[in-house]
């Protein structure tokens, strides 16, 4: 009785995943960069202190979401900071444009004035940023 089982149960297995589909049908989305139109960052820095910066972007319509930051160590103390959005494209989209903020978190290490270069977008293939120098005291 127990092979019967066995038996009967993998039969189920083998036609539940018959009938699904495993084929791929590609990727539902892809990242893209967001343009950051301000920041907030504390006047000075302490050595070995961690600080929260305020990053305001623009989400270009309802199918781009934020998911994160990328912080690009481009010298010792510059750092390119993109905002990182994911875009849906298997459905329909507004097209309201609106300001976001998201923060990061960022630990000092080093005694020299720190620059953040912050990702503006792309004119004409060179990519643009506002620069913010932070000193530590």
């Amino acid at each position: 009785m127990k092979s019967y089982r066995i038996i009967f149960y993998s039969l189920l297995v083998v036609l539940g995943l018959s009938s699904c589909n495993l084929g791929d049908d590609g990727p539902n989305f892809h990242f893209t960069a967001l343009q950051i139109t301000s920041a907030e960052l504390p006047e000075s820095f302490n050595l070995n202190e961690t600080y929260e910066v305020k990053v305001t972007y623009v989400r270009p319509d309802g199918c781009t979401f934020f998911e994160g930051f990328d912080l690009g160590k481009e010298d010792v103390t510059v750092r390119n900071v993109v905002a990182v959005g994911s875009v849906r494209t298997d459905q329909t989209c507004t097209t309201a444009v609106e300001e976001e903020e998201a923060t990061f978190l960022f630990v000092v290490l080093f005694d020299e004035p720190y620059t953040f270069r912050f990702w503006q977008g792309n004119e004409n293939g060179t990519d643009e940023y506002f620069e913010v120098e932070v000193p530590v005291n």
